[in-house]
């Protein structure tokens, strides 16, 4: 299992949180942007993200909780993220967004809210190449981990098996000591406060490995 570590809520300036991500073996960088109208609030702008990310020495994983992100995707691509995955709730045609992000040599993920299903979602499944499952509703770090949502995530392993799809499963939202034994069967989990909020990352990591 991979970790990815969102730094959308930390107890350091963000620059010292990348810094301190740097120094850990973590996976990723998970990137959170929000546009204020997928969700109700905003992350910092990208030339701000920019200037954040100048010394990250991770591969980073774009998460776009927005509600138009052709114009985000034109723009993160410029930071050659591994992954940037959008929302299939955005009610936008799913099909040629995937493929504007494969277009940039860049993996294209498809995120999905709790209440949201995988039979939604089934469609783009042979395209995608990471399937990230909310584990709480998005916009908001520190919320507590939805047991609802786990089901997803064997439906999700049992397709990957039966049709040989190639997405890696990930899961967001509440991942911390206490939950990651839920979430053992996913491939990459995302943990943000738990990690970001404490004064020893490397040890929050090891205690998720």
């Amino acid at each position: 299992m991979k970790i990815a570590i969102s730094f959308l809520k930390s107890k350091y300036n963000l620059k010292e949180t990348i810094k301190k991500i740097n120094n850990t073996n973590a996976d990723y960088i998970h990137v959170d942007v929000m546009d204020g109208k997928f969700v109700q609030n905003t992350s910092n702008n990208y030339l701000e993200i920019k200037d954040i990310l100048k010394e990250q020495k991770k591969p980073l994983d774009v998460h776009l909780m927005t509600k138009d992100p052709i114009k985000y995707i034109i723009d993160y691509k410029n930071l050659s993220p591994h992954i940037i995955t959008i929302h299939y709730e955005i009610n936008k045609n799913i099909d040629d967004l995937i493929d504007l992000i494969h277009s940039y040599n860049i993996k294209a993920g498809i995120s999905i809210k709790p209440k949201t299903s995988i039979e939604d979602i089934e469609k783009y499944l042979d395209k995608v190449d990471n399937v990230l499952i909310m584990s709480v509703e998005p916009g908001f770090g520190g919320q507590k981990f939805m047991d609802s949502v786990l089901y997803k995530i064997d439906i999700l392993n049992k397709l990957r098996k039966e049709k040989n799809y190639n997405y890696i499963i990930s899961i967001d939202g509440g991942i911390n000591y206490e939950t990651k034994n839920k979430v053992k069967n996913a491939d990459l989990i995302i943990s943000g406060s738990y990690i970001c909020m404490s004064d020893n990352y490397q040890e929050k990591i090891d205690s998720l490995k």
